[in-house]
């Protein structure tokens, strides 16, 4: 049983308006009054000729490398005390820590 819907004309859906495209002003014009926005010469975090100590990519990786670690090796059971949260939680924590090192290297 196939089901037929004969909708009439007036449920159509209604016919599409066209609207003449195009710009309305001329190209480059400006409101009455409008000044051109002031550019800062840098962002506010950065300081030109600022260069890191050179322990800031040793300690992220180290911290980086450490987390990794602590997570592995307590995944394997090679921790002492047994297999517990607190070391992943730890791991997580070095990990985060490079991650924040990470961020103040320059």
């Amino acid at each position: 049983m196939a089901l037929v819907f004969d909708y009439p004309v007036e449920m159509a859906s209604p016919q599409k308006r066209k609207v003449q495209g195009g710009r309305v002003t001329a190209k480059g014009t400006q409101p009455k009054g409008a000044q051109a926005p002031v550019q800062q010469p840098y962002s506010s975090g950065y300081v030109p000729g600022k260069v890191s100590a050179a322990w800031i990519p040793v300690l992220m990786f180290g911290l980086l490398i450490a987390g990794a670690l602590v997570i592995i090796i307590n995944y394997m059971g090679w921790v002492p005390g047994g297999v517990s949260n607190w070391y992943l939680l730890g791991g997580l924590g070095l990990i985060l820590g490079g991650i924040v090192t990470a961020t103040q290297f320059h």
